[in-house]
């Protein structure tokens, strides 16, 4: 009888030992490779992206297909875990969490799948995908936005009416503690803005605004702030961008005497004058260029 080859019961079929090799180590290369828009192609991405980096405490209902569950999308849940299961079914999953990989996309993907079919009382403490899941967009309505509600604490991890053990209760408290006031702002705007008070007098203005064409939008805004107007009115200053998951995030400086919702205005006139620069297909001027200059070079990446 002829001796079978050394593990070829455990190739894929049709695949050579070599090729099962190669194979396995471009799945390797692919799970390492970061996705230059994690949350791209949803109408939803600046929101999500704002949650995860700018909110401190804030929860939406996800638009989820297939499930025979509601899901909410929380800014970050008790211990940072990735997602839990209430004992009405209902189910929660963090984007601020303690233990994920460098693509929040496909572990939103991971915890969701997860959520789908976990019984009440459980939770999932780590959101790292492992390939399992599926695509974002197979799970996510990714035509629909999201309706964001703003806490100013965290009493929305507990059910109205649910008792509180003293260990939850304690943890509840620190949570609190540690939120800063923040709020939704610029109804109407491209993308996502959210105003918080940092406290020792400074409060800031920080806007997910994405765009196809990066350079365009930089440019954009090297004209705008060159003509002075890329503020959001007195005692108000640009303060440069953040990257962040493959989109540009402008962050203003205020005084955090000044209402939140006062900026509304202001903050539609940017929107239209960035909007109205996307086309400009000129060469920029020798003080617009300075500007993009001293913008590129305080441009700082979160991930």
């Amino acid at each position: 009888m002829a001796k079978k080859k050394k593990n070829q019961d455990n190739l894929p079929e049709g695949m050579s030992r070599r090729q099962a090799k190669l194979a396995a180590r471009a799945a390797e290369r692919a799970a390492l490779e970061k996705d230059p828009r994690p949350f791209g192609g949803l109408a939803a991405e600046s929101q999500l992206i704002a949650l995860q980096e700018f909110s401190p405490s804030a929860v939406a209902k996800l638009p989820v297909k297939g499930f025979d569950r509601a899901v909410y999308v929380g800014t970050v849940l008790p211990g940072a875990i990735a997602a839990m299961i209430r004992e009405d079914g209902t189910a929660l999953v963090g984007l601020q969490v303690q233990s994920h990989s460098h693509n929040p996309g496909r572990d939103l993907a991971f915890a969701l799948t997860w959520a789908k079919d976990a019984t009440p009382g459980e939770s999932l403490e780590s959101t790292v995908a492992d390939g399992s899941q599926p695509a974002l967009a197979e799970l996510l309505d990714d035509s629909a936005e999201l309706d964001i509600e703003v806490h100013q604490d965290f009493g929305w991890w507990i059910p109205e009416g649910a008792p509180v053990d003293p260990q939850a209760a304690q943890s509840l408290q620190m949570a609190n503690d540690s939120v800063i006031p923040s709020e939704l702002v610029g109804t109407g705007i491209t993308g996502t803005a959210f105003w918080a008070d940092a406290g020792h007098g400074k409060a800031h203005i920080r806007w997910v605004r994405p765009v196809d064409d990066e350079a365009a939008f930089l440019n954009g805004i090297a004209r705008v702030a060159a003509r002075g107007e890329m503020n959001l009115g007195e005692d108000t200053k640009f303060a440069g961008v953040f990257r962040t998951h493959g989109v540009i995030a402008p962050v203003f400086d205020l005084a955090p005497e000044r209402a939140a919702d006062s900026y509304e205005d202001e903050l539609k006139r940017v929107d239209e004058a960035l909007t109205k620069e996307l086309d400009n297909a000129e060469q920029l001027t020798a003080d617009e260029r300075k500007q993009l200059d001293n913008l590129k070079s305080r441009q700082v990446t979160l991930r």
